[in-house]
């Protein structure tokens, strides 16, 4: 690859000034030409014009080719006499009478001071040092060839030329493997590092600038570039000074530098313990890797086609790209890079046609490739993050968040200048986020994220606003519902203790307050919300792919497929003695056999089950507490508290649960990571699919079993008066309200939806904050408050946080678990798409709050969806039909009242189901119970007599019963099996209906938009074309250029 500076001397500057120089050349190397041995023919088409149009001064011009990286160099020189003949490493070369000999030597520099003169005698390579020793040196390396040209004979064979330049190449990289191990820098390559100070750079010029040419003083000032002003840096590398593993960063670090990349090191300005390595890769470097990796680019003509027009109002959400021209990239088609085709490519500057999340991403790729010990598996960065040689690798953030003047006025800074303005301000929060800024900046993988979170957020409008309406239709007919006038004005009626001994008689009007709540969430357009968010659920994920779709080909992730994934070092350390062929790469990889496999999955299995067991424990305890605690309220001394004892045991038995559930939530996490490792995945993706499928499983039973406890057991199974069932024949369990259990079940998830929303925020938020004002004080108390305004960039991004470990499963598991609940309970708890909504406006900025200015700059990865949570999230629609039809028929009062109405209602037979039919609904649901029959141990201490004056006779209770005095007292009456027959037919039309409107919609709702597949298809067409004319005119032209030097091929084409 070609990067250099200027050759000096010879003619033929004009024409090697266009070919493509970095502005960054190597250490020690300045103006010279770099290049590699392949690039050698390119060089000699420019040189074979010098030699053909000689100078007429005798200058020297010289160029250099680089062997190997930026270490190892080729000098050719051109000279009209021979000035002198080193040490020959070639014999002559036999070539073309007119060629003259070419003379090889090797001459050593060492990039540290005081070496003068190099030699090569006996194979060795010495450095004769100014007080008179002699060091074995292996940083540069350089080859002259001194050619002679005959001035008369003009037609000159240079593949003899080529032929020796390739001969001496591979005698460099002979004499440089037996170099390798002689004699290693010194302990962590001390040349390059440099001592930190409260600016980013010195005031001397640095040994990588050209001269002549001027750096602003902002690049050298603004900790974003090395000394020189010039090369930026694209990753940095920490560690300390004391850590022992020396040799593996030595090795690591040479390999670097071995592979083209450039490297700065400087001290921290507050631990001279810590080290920060800067390493900047150049243009030969990333254009490289980037056709390795296929990065796709921009190509020379823009789209035609305009894009997508969402179906919300744009105009008062819609950001100001007139004035903040970088919100969005330009719609220009893009392709894999090519070196060979790189002038299809649109490069207005080589120094940004990379952005800096690609050029981040190219080196964190080549560090992953990088030695740094012997041994196959003993390569990668991760590995010596794990076993602690460096303590942290990320890239720089592009300077402050924060300016001065306004971005309206003065522009953006920085892209995190323009983020922070634009998306975590808070003042833009009803605004649309700025995504392919977001993806430009932070990587794909992120930028998915946040889009799929703001279209959650987006299609959670129309759930909200139908919940709302619910919840609103409530209010406006609560003075009209027939069932809960008669609970306010059944002042005669007198309900049986709900507890033993302690819990009074008490009137059913006492639960007016209850029976009204129970209507604003239990009413006739509960049936209609709950096959609305069924539905809804499925709109969402198919109207999510077609938003998929077009965001990956907007990101050009259609064509993009994951690269062949590394082996995890744990997996190829516990089955290193037994390989097998990959099939896909051909290589010998670790092998693990199906029966141990199998083996760790049940064992693994065993685990999870062990752990719901453990919840199903917890929830147990919680009911034993409400068991426990509704008599120990019924007795208590203060009356608000005594008369609401049921109320005070629900809400103080949900925030033990939440507690439990939030320390249990830690404990998940330990076990989900042990039974991962125990299962040995291969990959890194195998790894956290399983982990994240565990940690979803564990916190999902621990969030809703409580909920699943209420919905669908709570008073289901208690028996009746007189003949109670008990936990371990001692504890009655618990009843519904005289009102019902839906109250129960709406206290239940509101108080658990806010408690956990706010909780999670604070802890996303609240502690980056902390810690990071914790380490701005500790700098201010020791360097001042104008002392962190001067560190550079990296010491500021390395005491910010760094990004969870598990990256982005944090951020997925709060949504998606908030999609639970927004989806499985919502008939009895209307108003959860709404808490949903608010809390997600807010969620949107905090995290962009805490990315932009919290946490470290992640790397930039690539994904063209959302993985395993996909998945997950269609389980989660599957459920949500099943448990809504229960929670419709079992734990609401839905179907008895319909049964009534048709039934036994003074409607029944009318085919009506109005208010007026529903007449008499509450004394028909109420059984009736001989006071004398209770049991000892369930008779309450008063007899009733402060209602009539006199000991009641007979309670009420909730249940389909026969009377006391009946052929069998206490049996289940007709009304009761009419009931539970209604119920199950329910549950089976309901299930089957809403499954069959969710495939349908899927079946109808294509995957792929049909204007996206035309102008997929379009884009093919166009970048075929584009480039059979690209290639048709560079064909063109080198055929004019040959026949303007008067030079004629035949049987060229076209």
């Amino acid at each position: 690859m070609l990067a250099g500076a200027a050759l000096a001397g010879a003619r033929g500057d004009a024409e090697l000034a266009a070919l493509p120089w970095t502005s960054c050349p190597p250490i020690g190397c300045s103006q010279r030409l770099i290049a590699n041995a392949d690039a050698a023919s390119v060089i000699l088409s420019t040189w074979r014009r010098n030699l053909l149009s000689p100078p007429p001064s005798p200058p020297l011009g010289c160029i250099n080719l680089s062997l190997h990286g930026a270490e190892k160099r080729v000098q050719v020189c051109q000279r009209r006499t021979a000035a002198s003949y080193p040490v020959s490493l070639h014999p002559p070369v036999d070539g073309h009478p007119s060629i003259p000999q070419v003379r090889g030597s090797i001459k050593m520099e060492a990039s540290s001071s005081g070496s003068t003169i190099s030699s090569v005698t006996g194979g060795k390579a010495k450095t004769h040092q100014s007080d008179g020793r002699e060091d074995l040196q292996v940083n540069q390396l350089e080859t002259q060839i001194w050619i002679k040209p005959d001035i008369q004979k003009r037609d000159v064979d240079f593949s003899e030329i080529l032929n020796a330049i390739q001969e001496i190449a591979k005698d460099v990289n002979i004499f440089f493997d037996e170099l390798e191990g002689v004699n290693s820098p010194s302990k962590d390559d001390d040349s390059l590092l440099h001592h930190g100070n409260l600016t980013s750079t010195s005031d001397d010029a640095s040994r990588l600038e050209v001269v002549g040419e001027e750096v602003p003083d902002k690049n050298k000032t603004n900790g974003l570039y090395f000394r020189d002003g010039k090369c930026r840096i694209d990753y940095i590398l920490v560690y300390r000074k004391s850590n022992p593993q020396t040799e593996k960063r030595e090795v690591f670090e040479r390999n670097i530098r071995a592979e083209g990349l450039q490297m700065e090191k400087e001290s921290s300005l507050t631990n001279s313990d810590i080290i920060f390595v800067k390493l900047h890769a150049p243009w030969e470097v990333l254009g490289k890797y980037a056709e390795l990796m296929n990065v796709r680019m921009p190509f020379r003509i823009e789209k035609q086609i305009s894009r997508f027009r969402g179906w919300l109002p744009r105009k008062p959400m819609k950001l100001d790209k007139e004035t903040l021209p970088d919100l969005e990239e330009n719609d220009c088609y893009t392709a894999p890079f090519s070196q060979q085709r790189i002038h299809h490519f649109i490069i207005h500057n080589k120094d940004t046609f990379f952005n800096n999340a690609t050029r981040s991403r190219i080196v964190h790729h080549i560090l992953q490739r990088v030695k740094y010990e012997e041994g196959k598996n003993k390569i990668g960065l991760n590995r010596l993050l794990s076993n602690g040689s460096y303590e942290a690798a990320f890239p720089l953030h592009e300077g402050s968040y924060r300016s001065k003047n306004s971005i309206k006025t003065h522009g953006a800074e920085n892209h995190r200048h323009l983020l922070y303005e634009c998306w975590a301000s808070w003042g833009v929060w009803y605004k649309y986020q700025p995504l392919d800024l977001v993806r430009r900046y932070f990587g794909e993988k992120i930028g998915l994220y946040f889009a799929w979170l703001g279209w959650y957020t987006g299609m959670l409008f129309p759930a909200a606003f139908i919940g709302l309406f619910v919840f609103l239709y409530g209010v406006t007919t609560l003075n009209h519902c027939q069932v809960s006038k008669e609970v306010c004005q059944a002042t005669d009626i007198i309900m049986c203790p709900i507890c033993d001994k302690y819990c009074p008689f008490m009137r059913l009007s006492d639960s007016c307050i209850y029976a009204k709540v129970t209507h604003l969430f239990d009413n006739g357009a509960t049936v209609f919300f709950a096959v609305f968010m069924a539905v809804w659920a499925t709109v969402f994920l198919e109207f999510w792919k077609r938003r998929r779709a077009v965001i990956a080909y907007d990101w050009d992730l259609i064509d993009w497929e994951e690269e062949e994934e590394e082996i995890r070092p744990q997996f190829e350390a516990k089955y290193s003695k037994k390989e097998r062929m990959n099939p896909i790469s051909g290589k010998p990889e670790p092998y693990q056999a199906f029966a141990d496999k199998c083996s760790r999955l049940i064992v693994s299995a065993s685990g999870i089950f062990f752990m719901i067991c453990v919840v199903i424990a917890a929830v147990f305890g919680i009911v034993i507490y409400r068991v426990v605690t509704v008599s120990t309220f019924a007795a208590f001394k203060w009356a608000l508290i005594r008369n609401n004892s049921q109320v005070a045991t629900t809400g103080t038995a949900v925030c033990i649960n939440f507690c439990i559930i939030m320390l249990l939530n830690v404990l998940y996490e330990k076990v989900a990571l042990f039974l991962t490792n125990l299962e040995q995945p291969r990959t890194e993706s195998e790894w956290e699919n399983s982990f994240t499928l565990k940690m979803f499983l564990f916190q999902f039973v621990n969030l809703n079993s409580s909920t699943f406890y209420i919905a669908f057991f709570l008073g289901r199974f208690t028996g009746h008066p007189g003949a109670y069932l008990r936990l371990i024949n001692r504890w009655r369990l618990e009843e519904c309200h005289p009102s019902g259990c839906l109250i129960d079940l709406c206290m239940q998830m509101g108080i658990i939806m806010v408690l956990k929303q706010t909780w999670n925020n604070f802890m996303e938020l609240g502690y980056p904050l902390i810690q990071n004002w914790w380490t701005r004080r500790k700098l201010r108390q020791e360097y001042g408050t104008q002392g962190k305004t001067s560190f550079p960039q990296w010491e500021k991004d390395y005491n910010l946080q760094p990004m969870n470990a598990y990256g982005l499963f944090d951020e997925y598991l709060e949504m998606i678990l908030q999609f639970g609940f927004t989806t499985i309970f919502v008939a009895a708890f209307p108003l959860a798409p709404l808490l949903a909504l608010l809390n997600n406006i807010i969620e949107i900025r905090l995290d962009a709050y805490k990315f932009v200015t919290q946490w470290r700059r992640p790397l930039a990865s690539r994904a063209k969806d959302i993985g395993i949570w996909y998945g997950i999230l269609e389980g989660i629609g599957i459920l949500s039909v099943i448990t809504n039809a229960f929670v419709i028929a079992v734990t609401s009062d839905f179907i008895p009242r319909l049964v009534y109405a048709y039934k036994y209602g003074p409607c029944a037979g009318q085919g009506e189901a109005g208010q007026k039919c529903m007449v008499g609904y509450v004394n028909a649901s109420l059984s009736v119970f001989l006071v004398s029959d209770f049991e000892n141990r369930s008779e309450p201490t008063s007899n009733g007599s402060e209602f009539s004056g006199s000991p009641l006779k007979y309670c009420r209770y909730r249940d389909y019963r026969d009377p006391p005095h009946s052929a069998v007292p206490y049996g289940y009456t007709l009304q009761f099996w009419h009931v539970l027959a209604a119920r199950l037919a329910f549950i089976i039309v309901f299930e089957h209906l809403v499954f069959c409107i969710k495939h349908l919609i899927s079946y109808l709702i294509p995957d792929l938009p049909k204007d996206l597949r035309d102008r997929m298809r379009r884009e093919k067409y166009l970048i075929q074309e584009m480039m059979y004319e690209a290639e048709l005119e560079r064909l063109q032209k080198e055929r004019k250029e040959r026949k303007k030097n008067g030079k004629s091929y035949h049987n060229e084409w076209p």
